[in-house]
């Protein structure tokens, strides 16, 4: 029972916040219409029972206006059941699909916002594959919670419907034993509320471990195709390596927990399968089984007898809601808990900063400088990796980031980026400045080039002729051609043309301070002075800082920063400013 209400509580925290939002009166009333519909087909299934009577009856008394009246009745019935249920499909998709695109802007918004993503992995994620959860598990979600959810309403009213009328049959067909006639008050009743609870029991008892396979199954499924898309994403790699026979061993051997789990469903859904389908079919007969006694002895008629089975079923059916639906009960709350541990991952990552400790990230008074003051940049496990106390960067400067691998100089990026929150201290950016990174391997989002230049920013926001300036500035002619493309960039272009089209989209967005890390490092030192004096040319008013381990970019920066190994930012000299360049270097 705490399980039970443990999971509405769940289900209802995840699902409630779509009946409050903007779209709450398209999907409330949606709701209300699919639920009207679904009333009203349990109400004319009461009346098929009814016509159900008077049809046998007519038969067994050879009454051919009454049939031929009841066959009438019976159209008429038909014809309204079909048309409501196709529209109570209708409507149930369309109420589907509307509550699927809220819940997944809503997840996406959270997930995004932030940087919530990004902390969420380095908190080791409890919510493997977010891109499951918000395509398969919302969709599966909204549909198995609606088609459950009107299954019991459809059961609870069928029950409240027909029991009465099973009730009332009762005392038409008392229990017949050896000639003799016992009154039991609603004995029909009884034995259909015995049927169900004896199979609820069994069925609960039987398919129990259903519910923890199923969530395994996801998390297989979705870690077996997140390991094939990075075998595609890094094919270049593999295929450099030789690795396909490694890749074939580690996929298979995903792909084995897959169908370990599988067989372990099969083994479960035959036992479960086994004992409903008796359970249903032992269903059919046994109502007829109870009152044909009382047939026999004359003391009903054919149409009672029919009218009895049929309630009896209709009773038997509410009751055996959680028997016929178990298997979808599983999975779907399977489901919730997935659903429910990444609501619980994406808060704990936004809520990093008010739980633990963390890196405040602070807007400057009126001056122009970033300043570092008491600044303790950590891992996540709370191990020290970069101190500093006092240190500015100062506007306009040229700075050079140096140091050996693993002295934290890339984290120290992410924590001015405001990114990275573990660790203490304090980080005062200038209000309203505009801060770009360029990592040593840009990203470029699938599509056009012009709009992956320009990334972040919506397309529309740079001339073409902007853009393509932009790109033949920093020496790709070539790629100035092809701006309207659709491409899988990343894979397409080599990491030198990826890194001087990351610095085509600097020129184009003008950053107060760009931060570039070994951005240029897969560039010929030619090509990486020429890049940064173009950088010096177009952008005079902006701050750079640039982590790299060449001594030709001394020339190109006015200090030089050295993050030794135990941490600690050491200022080592100051260089005079670089030459200026020649007219030709920029072009």
């Amino acid at each position: 029972m705490n399980n039970i209400r443990a999971t509405l509580a769940t289900v209802w925290r995840i699902a409630g916040p779509y009946f409050r939002s903007e779209d709450k009166w398209a999907g409330r009333g949606l709701l209300a219409v699919v639920v009207a519909m679904e009333l009203t087909l349990v109400a004319i299934n009461v009346l098929l029972n009814q016509w159900q009577n008077r049809f046998y009856s007519a038969l067994q008394a050879y009454d051919l206006n009454e049939f031929v009246m009841q066959v009438w009745i019976f159209l008429g019935l038909a014809f309204t059941y079909v048309a409501l249920a196709v529209y109570k499909l209708y409507l149930n998709q369309w109420l589907q699909i509307r509550w699927r695109r809220w819940m997944t802007q809503h997840y996406l918004g959270e997930w995004l916002d932030g940087a919530t993503h990004y902390r969420m992995q380095l908190k080791g994620d409890a919510a493997d594959n977010p891109d499951q959860r918000l395509t398969e598990d919302v969709t599966n979600f909204v549909e198995q919670t609606l088609v459950l959810g009107l299954g019991l309403l459809s059961s609870v009213v069928t029950l409240a419907s027909f029991i009465v009328i099973l009730w009332g049959l009762s005392n038409k067909a008392p229990l017949h034993i050896y000639g003799t006639d016992i009154v039991i008050p609603g004995f029909l009743v009884w034995c259909a509320l015995a049927y169900a609870v004896l199979g609820t029991g069994l069925t609960h008892w039987i398919g129990r471990p259903l519910i923890n396979l199923y969530f395994e199954k996801q998390r297989y499924e979705a870690d077996f195709r997140f390991n094939l898309i990075r075998v595609r994403e890094n094919s270049e790699q593999i295929a450099l390596l030789k690795g396909e026979n490694a890749e074939r061993g580690h996929l298979l051997h995903r792909f084995g927990h897959v169908i370990g789990n599988w067989y372990a469903i099969m083994r479960r859904t035959k036992r479960l399968t086994a004992f409903t389908a008796s359970y249903g079919q032992a269903a059919t007969i046994f109502p007829y089984v109870v009152v044909a006694p009382a047939y026999f002895a004359k003391s009903i008629q054919l149409g009672d007898m029919m009218q009895t089975g049929s309630a009896f079923g209709q009773v038997q059916d509410a009751l055996s809601f959680f028997v016929t639906a178990y298997r979808s009960i599983a999975e779907w709350r399977a489901i919730v808990a997935r659903l429910d541990g990444f609501e619980m991952s994406v808060a704990t990552a936004a809520n990093l900063p008010a739980h633990e400790a963390t890196i405040e990230l602070k807007a400057a008074g009126g001056g122009r400088n970033i300043d570092l003051q008491k600044l303790c940049v950590n891992l996540p496990n709370g191990t020290p990796l970069v101190a500093a106390d006092g240190f500015a960067i100062q506007a306009p400067e040229r700075v050079l980031v140096s140091g050996p691998s693993g002295a934290g100089k890339s984290t120290l990026f992410r924590a001015i980026a405001g990114i990275w929150p573990f660790g203490t201290g304090t980080i005062a950016v200038p209000a309203k400045a505009k801060l770009m990174m360029l990592p040593q391997r840009p990203y470029f989002p699938i599509g056009a080039l012009g709009d992956a230049v320009i990334y972040p920013a919506a397309p529309g926001t740079f001339q073409a002729t902007q853009i393509r300036d932009a790109v033949i500035s920093v020496g790709l002619p070539d790629l100035a051609e092809r701006l309207s493309e659709d491409g899988h960039w990343n894979r397409m272009l080599s990491l030198g043309e990826q890194q001087r089209l990351g610095l085509a989209r600097a020129l184009l967005h003008m950053p107060d301070y760009l931060f570039l890390d070994e951005a240029t490092a897969s560039l010929d030192e030619p090509s990486e002075a020429r890049l940064y004096r173009l950088l010096t040319e177009k952008l005079p008013q902006a701050t750079i800082v640039s982590i790299g381990h060449r001594s030709t970019l001394d020339a190109f920066h006015t200090r030089k920063v050295t993050v030794v190994d135990d941490g600690a930012i050491h200022v080592l000299g100051q260089n005079d400013a670089p030459a200026e360049p020649e007219p030709s270097a920029a072009r």
